[in-house]
Order: C-alpha cells, then sequence, then structure tokens
C-alpha cells in the first residue's frame, strides 16, 4: 500500500508497505478525521450478464449480501460445481479449459460474457481478466476473494464509512470527513494515463529501474513529492525480489488517484446504468473498449 498526503497544497508521497491486518486498515487511515480515497487494483463489480440474474439493486447490496453466502468465494476445481451462486473457477490448471466453457457453466452467452466493459481492451492498453477468473498471471478473481470475503464484506455488515465509487456518486461529491471512498484502479491504465512507457516487462528490475527518472518526472508535473525512501525505491527499481511489480503498481495506482482528485484525469463514468450499477469502471479511464 503507497500512501500520499496533501499538505498546503502539495502531496507527499510514501512508499509502498504491506497492508497488515485489514480490520485496522480503515481505522488507521481514517483516524485523523480527514476523507481518504483510496485505489484498490482489483475488482469493484460484476459484469452485466452476469449480474442481470441477481435479485439485488446493485454491486454494494449484492456485496453486502454475502456474508450470508460464504461458499459463493469457493473457487471450483472442475465446472460441475460452477453456477451462478459459485461462479470462480478454477482452483487449478486443467488440460482443455476454456473461458467458453466457464461462461456456459454460468449460463452465460459466451466469454466475451465473463467481462465488464472496463476489463476489455481499449486502444491504449489491452483487456484486464474477468472477475470470477482465478488462473494466470493476470487474473484478479483471487484479489477479488481475498478483499471482498475478508475486508469489504465485513466492513460493511460492521457499519464501517465506505463509500463505493462510482456505484455511490461522483468521486469528489462522495469525499467527506471520516469517509473512505473505495475506487478501482488499473496499474496498466494508470501507465498509460500517466503517458509512461515500460520498456519490458514490470516483473522485471531492470525495465522497473529505468522507469526511475519519467516515474519521477510524471510525478513532479502532479506536485507530488516522493519520501527519501521512496525516491530510493524508484531508483532501486523496487526491490529485486518478485514483490517489485506489487510495489510498483502501487504507486502507480496512487498517482492514478491523485490526478483524478486535482481534476487532472477526468473523474468520467459512462451514462450506462449497468457500469453505474452493477459492473463499476476503472478511475480515470475515459477510454472506451473497442
Amino acid at each position: 500500500m503507497a500512501v500520499a498526503r496533501r499538505r498546503d497544497g502539495a502531496w507527499q508521497a510514501e512508499a509502498p508497505r504491506p497492508v497488515g491486518d485489514t480490520a485496522a486498515l480503515l481505522p488507521s487511515l481514517l483516524a485523523a478525521g480527514d476523507p481518504v480515497a483510496l485505489g484498490l487494483d482489483l475488482p469493484l463489480g460484476v459484469p452485466r450478464d452476469w449480474a442481470a440474474s441477481r435479485p439485488e439493486s446493485g454491486f454494494r447490496e449484492f456485496l453486502s449480501g454475502l456474508g450470508a453466502t460464504p461458499d459463493f468465494f469457493t473457487v471450483s476445481a472442475t465446472l460441475d460445481t460452477v453456477g451462478p451462486a459459485r461462479p470462480f473457477y478454477p482452483a487449478r490448471g486443467v488440460k482443455g479449459m476454456t473461458r467458453a466453457a466457464h461462461a456456459a457453466a454460468l449460463g452465460l452467452g459466451s466469454a466475451q460474457s465473463l467481462s465488464r466493459w472496463c476489463d476489455r481492451a481499449t486502444a491504449l492498453r489491452p483487456a484486464g481478466a474477468p472477475v470470477f477468473w482465478t488462473l494466470g498471471a493476470n487474473q484478479s478473481g483471487k484479489a477479488a476473494i481475498a478483499a471482498w470475503r475478508d475486508w469489504l464484506v465485513p466492513a460493511l455488515a460492521e457499519g464501517a464509512p465506505i463509500a463505493l465509487w462510482p456505484f455511490d456518486g461522483p468521486l469528489h461529491a462522495l469525499l467527506a470527513p471520516g469517509r473512505a471512498v473505495l475506487a478501482e484502479v488499473y496499474p496498466a491504465e494508470a501507465l498509460r494515463q500517466l503517458g509512461l512507457v515500460m520498456r519490458g516487462s514490470k516483473r522485471a528490475e531492470a525495465p522497473r529501474r529505468a522507469l526511475a527518472e519519467p516515474l519521477a518526472a510524471a510525478m513532479a508535473r502532479l506536485g507530488v513529492t516522493p519520501s527519501p525512501a521512496l525516491a530510493a525505491m524508484m531508483r532501486d527499481g523496487f526491490g529485486a525480489d518478485a514483490a517489485g511489480e506489487d510495489r510498483l503498481d502501487c504507486v502507480l495506482g496512487l498517482l492514478a488517484m491523485i490526478a483524478v482528485l486535482d481534476g487532472r484525469q477526468p473523474d468520467h463514468v459512462p451514462d450506462d446504468p449497468w457500469i453505474r450499477r452493477w459492473e463499476g469502471w476503472v478511475l480515470g479511464q475515459a477510454e472506451m473498449p473497442r
């Protein structure tokens, strides 16, 4: 998690650190009583074709009710146990498995129906993975399970002061003292919003190290001053370990959030009721899917 605070009209950004105890996350962020905007690199929303059969009015009501259906989060090993009440798949790689078969098991017409609009490719970036798919390097299903089951569902049940963008309204309208506004961010989208180009894979240290100077320039354009620890981490390529990519993604998401908060990137949400009620959107994304 990377944190920035605005002081005297300028942003001070800290080095990424582990989240730690998720139950303590919101209380610690809200302790000062300031408005909090929290970008999450995980799905906030579900695909419209799957949501069409749900009885709830939208994603927030759906999420709030998941505490009563814990089996929803069990990842199916085979298609025999996949269904609307247990949509996550697969638990492991199986020869011949396809997203089309996954979609069919969920009663959907095609593999594309597994994806939300914001998951689909745009002219600026490739497609993200479907919400309920849990296999592969770019899958987001496991992140959704962990965050929804272990953090968001309990927090909503306890009445935590949370607003979900865009379901509850525009970002700036939701900001209020003592409230956390949660919005989905996507590092691949943030990279392009910031005008940055990776010369290689984010998983490799050398391309991350080569990004240090352009990333520092992007921060300067946004009026963000990195702490000494963050500046050193950037020069070091965010570390040589496997978590280096995660640290970079934290910072990209943080800068994407700041760009929207300061009006440098639009708080844009398509005028589509399915997006506004069920699917959600990626913060700062202005390009529509191809």
